[in-house]
């Protein structure tokens, strides 16, 4: 039976920028950064309260996982925002919500009640877009 879930990648396009964006931005701590066979790195990030889910920045790049175009094609869908999601929770959203856009976070929706609670949407550095949510 499985009883929990503990890696989950989320593709980047640079991982620096996206070590930047998670770590400093978002407040994430770094679990993980080591480097790989071929120039590859192993960076994985947890939420601060979250520790035991590992959230790896795979950067997309050819080579083990895909082929060059398949690469080329996997950066175009990030970029345009239609791949990558996700659903982080806050404890205040209103008072999270300010502290990301001050940091320069890209909100595409402000903070609004909906059925389940005050949801926000924001994009990373890659174009990836998540949910930020405080339940009712």
């Amino acid at each position: 039976m499985i009883t929990k879930m503990n890696h989950v990648s989320i593709y980047v396009l640079n991982q620096d920028s996206a070590y930047e964006f998670y770590v400093n931005k978002l407040g994430f701590k770094v679990h993980t950064d080591a480097p790989m066979e071929e120039g590859d790195r192993w960076l994985t990030v947890c939420p601060p309260e979250q520790p035991d889910l590992e959230i790896s920045l795979m950067a997309i790049t050819s080579g083990m996982m895909f082929t060059k175009e398949t690469a080329e094609q996997m950066r175009d869908l990030v970029k345009k925002g239609t791949f990558g999601f996700g659903v982080f929770e806050c404890k205040d959203i209103f008072a999270t919500y300010e502290e990301l856009k001050q940091k320069g976070v890209e909100f595409t929706k402000a903070p609004k009640e909906e059925f389940y609670g005050v949801e926000a949407l924001f994009k990373d550095d890659s174009g990836n877009w998540f949910s930020l949510g405080q339940k009712k």
